[in-house]
């Protein structure tokens, strides 16, 4: 079996009701893309469902980190990308385990880095309007004035910095020092957005529709947002005094 240039990095805690099913919807796409679960020891056994589809169908596409207890989104995926970079991967995605991104859209993101050479690939919820099913219009107006709030702070010129659904190539987190990566939570995905930006990495949005979870519980809470909003501040002060890396030619 030829080995994919593409991995999906997914991570989870409790995700037992949607974990295979994301797991059969990936290796049902027509471009083959393997999968990276960084599970942080979910009580529900939601690792025994990856090792059993591990062991009995998915060897050499199906991988699995297991973490002791929840040490943050952002921690999980640094671990995840520095495992993707160490085993060759060319193209290292982002990804929720319950199908609020869409599976079908993983090879439109690939496309806007492989074929049209972009460095970063962002799945966005805002680019073309506001293209979120099934939340709640609170959290929708909280998720999309937080955009426009690391907009105006920062000055990155990207509409949905909260995103969650990403390709990066490779050079990409070679550049990035990802152990100076502060953040773990939403606050993560706005500094690994506007780490590329301010080194000079050419990123696109691909406009994606967002659904909110069916199965499983949420993971969001509160710190989670007071991490972002303060967060932002501290990145303004960054990109004013810090030496960012230089693109390897």
């Amino acid at each position: 079996m030829e080995k994919s240039d593409s991995i999906v990095i997914i991570p989870t805690y409790n995700e037992k009701e949607n974990i295979e099913k994301i797991i059969r919807a990936v290796f049902g796409l027509e471009k083959a893309f393997d999968i990276l679960v960084i599970d942080d020891g979910s009580p529900d056994g939601t690792a025994d469902i990856v090792k059993g589809l591990m062991a009995k169908e998915f060897a050499g596409r199906l991988f699995i980190i297991e973490r002791s207890g929840k040490q943050g989104l952002g921690t999980a995926y640094i671990t995840g990308f520095k495992w993707a970079l160490e085993n060759g991967y060319d193209y290292i995605f982002e990804m929720d385990a319950d199908f609020s991104h869409n599976p079908n859209d993983l090879p439109r993101l690939y496309h806007a880095t492989h074929d049209e050479g972009y460095d970063v690939a962002i799945g966005s919820r805002y680019v073309t309007g506001v293209n979120v099913v099934n939340w709640p219009i609170g959290r929708v107006l909280m998720s999309y004035y937080a955009s426009r709030y690391v907009n105006l702070i920062t000055g990155i010129p990207v509409r949905d910095t909260t995103a969650g659904f990403v390709c990066y190539r490779r050079r990409v987190l070679e550049t990035i020092p990802l152990d100076k990566i502060r953040f773990k939570g939403y606050a993560f995905q706005i500094e690994m957005k506007f780490t590329a930006y301010k080194i000079g990495f050419k990123i696109k949005e691909v406009p994606v529709v967002f659904v909110n979870r069916r199965e499983g519980t949420s993971k969001m809470s509160g710190g989670i947002f007071s991490e972002a909003f303060f967060g932002v501040m501290r990145l303004r002060w960054d990109g004013w005094f810090r030496k960012y890396p230089k693109i390897e030619k």
